[in-house]
């Protein structure tokens, strides 16, 4: 008997005993009955046991779980290719593929010739990878590295049908000369954009100024006042130079109602001096006063005295070492003339007051 059957009768004689148990306890049997009744339990797995058992003589052969039975061995082979130029999208850009090609020989016919599977096998794996590079950009070519090791990772057949191939570890590059030249395009490119937004920034701006903003003094004016709206005054005195501004945008003259603001604008630049004589001293005038041109240097020194604010005390003594210094420097004609000047004022001031104007007083 196996040990299955075994198993199974002492599986039966359990359950019958714990029923006769169960029974008994309930039904309260005499204690005489007990062993009659575990030798009846006994005998009848027996007879259970031997009616369960397989006949004498048909043995059943054993079967092995499918995952245990032997794996049958595939011929599956491998080449590594190196470098091959495959083409991309822009002409006389090619990538350098290499990768480990791997091929299974499939069942041949009596009919088919002799083939060479790794031949067969590389070639199916270059036209597969040569249609998917030859619509990439070459400067792409490490995502496009990405892709072929997705593409070309599962087995598929030739297009004879004779091997399946696939490829691992797939590596896509540029040349190094290539790859500097594609770097020098993309700088250039790059700075070519670059030089045409900044240059529409300047053509905007100078469409702006002179389209808008400098079309007439008046559109000027408002330009300024916008920018700084808090600085009126500053905006009027600034009309006369926004209008001439504004002119010499449009080559043309300062309109009429707008020429009164440019007569009055300061002159901010100095006349250059004349280098043929010394620079006559600066002499501070009331605006509208007539030029000192030609007058003597003592009304000119006169002048800067008041303005420094010099008492008339003072005046001939100030007068006196200027005069020194001006003789000193060579300018004789100059110390004398002040000398003069400034005697006679001296003078002047020294001289009692007459005695009608003390009498009149």
């Amino acid at each position: 008997m196996s040990s299955g059957h075994k198993t199974v009768t002492a599986l039966l004689a359990l359950i019958g005993a714990l029923i006769l148990v169960i029974t008994g306890l309930v039904t309260a049997w005499p204690v005489w009955v007990w062993p009659v009744v575990a030798a009846l339990l006994t005998s009848s797995a027996l007879l259970i046991g031997r009616a369960l058992a397989p006949k004498t003589g048909h043995h059943s052969q054993y079967m092995p779980p499918e995952e245990l039975l032997p794996i049958p061995q595939v011929s599956r082979q491998e080449q590594r290719v190196t470098e091959v130029a495959l083409p991309s999208a822009v002409a006389d850009y090619d990538f350098l593929f290499s990768a480990l090609v791997r091929w299974d020989i499939l069942e041949p016919t009596d009919e088919a010739p002799h083939i060479n599977p790794g031949g067969l096998a590389v070639d199916a794996v270059l036209e597969r990878a040569r249609v998917i590079t030859a619509l990439e950009q070459p400067h792409r070519s490490s995502l496009v590295q990405h892709q072929l090791n997705g593409a070309l990772g599962t087995m598929l057949q030739d297009a004879g049908g004779r091997v399946a191939a696939m490829a691992a570890d797939v590596t896509l590059t540029l040349s190094p000369r290539d790859q500097e030249r594609l770097d020098k395009l993309s700088k250039v490119r790059k700075d070519e954009d670059l030089w045409k937004h900044e240059r529409k920034y300047e053509l905007d701006r100078r469409s702006y100024l002179g389209e808008d903003v400098l079309k007439d003094p008046g559109r000027a004016v408002v330009w300024w006042l916008a920018k700084n709206n808090d600085h009126i005054e500053e905006t009027v005195d600034r009309i006369g130079v926004l209008a001439q501004l504004s002119a010499a945008a449009n080559n043309s003259e300062v309109p009429e109602p707008f020429r009164p603001y440019v007569e009055k604008e300061p002159d901010s630049i100095p006349a250059p001096p004349d280098h043929d004589e010394p620079p006559s001293p600066f002499v501070p005038r009331p605006s509208g006063a007539p030029p000192l041109n030609g007058a003597p240097v003592g009304d000119y020194l006169n002048g800067l005295l008041h303005a420094a604010g010099v008492t008339e005390t003072n005046t001939s003594a100030i007068a006196r070492r200027f005069a020194n210094v001006l003789e000193t420097d060579g300018y004789r004609s100059a110390a004398e003339e002040i000398r003069r000047r400034f005697a006679a004022a001296a003078s002047a001031a020294d001289s009692p007051p007459s005695t009608d104007t003390g009498r009149s007083a």
